[in-house]
């Protein structure tokens, strides 16, 4: 099935399940040097909040990087993912020793786990997917609920403003053909769902959530893959290290194609 036909699909849950039929999560985040930005910066982020004996809940987990990631360093992990091409992948990865279950649901319902019974939720995929507002809510509703007092949240979203000018680096005649309103800029929502910084902030904050960081997770990374890919080690360990030390900067926020929040009830 070809991306037009995906966005002829009215149901929401189909739409997924197609989308990853057609796109590849297994190799997202690890492919190469420049794809590993995101992973690495997100773990550094949960890792500052992270205790021992914490249980974890990855809701939209993908193809489980993440969730694999925390159960090899022991934690317990719950994995949500609504993908089935994702689940075969994730499925394939998992070891006897991980404390992990993985099932299949939807990140606007969680009502397989009880309340407060997570200390770090995960839900860095779902909102690359709702697209009608009170979906949105209900995913970070869900979330909020199963988490414990003083747990932290995590919300990842794709950026409206980088993805403009990753995607005219891939095509010349981007600004004048591309699939975005030539007066707002604003992206079509297809085949994901893109936010501004204040739109994604919005999202939360109408959500009920106190965000404690604001992360521009992969940065220009995307942009500069294959001069990041021809890196040696030393160049690309001082190359993440300039990432962190700006990926926090307000004034730098939007010029990433994913963004992270961090977050507390």
């Amino acid at each position: 099935m070809e991306p037009e036909e995906i966005y002829q699909i009215e149901n929401e849950a189909e739409q997924v399940q197609k989308t990853y039929e057609y796109f590849c999560e297994d190799s997202r985040l690890n492919r190469s040097q420049a794809a590993r930005v995101e992973f690495l910066t997100t773990v550094r982020y949960i890792e500052r909040f992270l205790k021992p004996g914490d249980r974890l809940l990855d809701v939209g987990a993908g193809a489980g990087e993440y969730s694999l990631y925390f159960a090899g360093l022991g934690y317990e992990v719950c994995a949500l993912e609504l993908a089935e091409s994702n689940l075969r992948a994730f499925q394939k990865k998992l070891r006897p020793r991980d404390r992990l279950e993985l099932v299949q649901g939807n990140a606007v319902d969680l009502g397989r786990y009880e309340d407060g019974s997570f200390d770090v939720v995960l839900v860095l995929g779902p909102l690359y997917h709702l697209h009608r507002d009170e979906d949105k809510q209900k995913c970070i509703a869900e979330a909020k609920r199963v988490l414990k007092p003083g747990g932290k949240l995590f919300f990842a979203f794709i950026s409206n403003d980088m993805v403009i000018l990753t995607e005219f680096f891939r095509f010349q005649d981007y600004f004048t053909e591309g699939d975005y309103d030539k007066e707002t800029f604003r992206l079509e929502d297809f085949p994901f769902v893109f936010h501004t910084v204040d739109a994604a902030r919005k999202v939360l904050t109408d959500g009920g959530i106190h965000i404690l960081h604001e992360v521009a997770s992969d940065g220009v990374s995307e942009l500069l893959e294959d001069k990041i890919n021809a890196m040696d080690d030393k160049n690309y360990a001082q190359y993440l290290r300039y990432h962190f030390y700006i990926c926090e900067k307000k004034e730098l926020l939007g010029m990433s194609n994913h963004l992270l929040f961090v977050g507390e009830v």
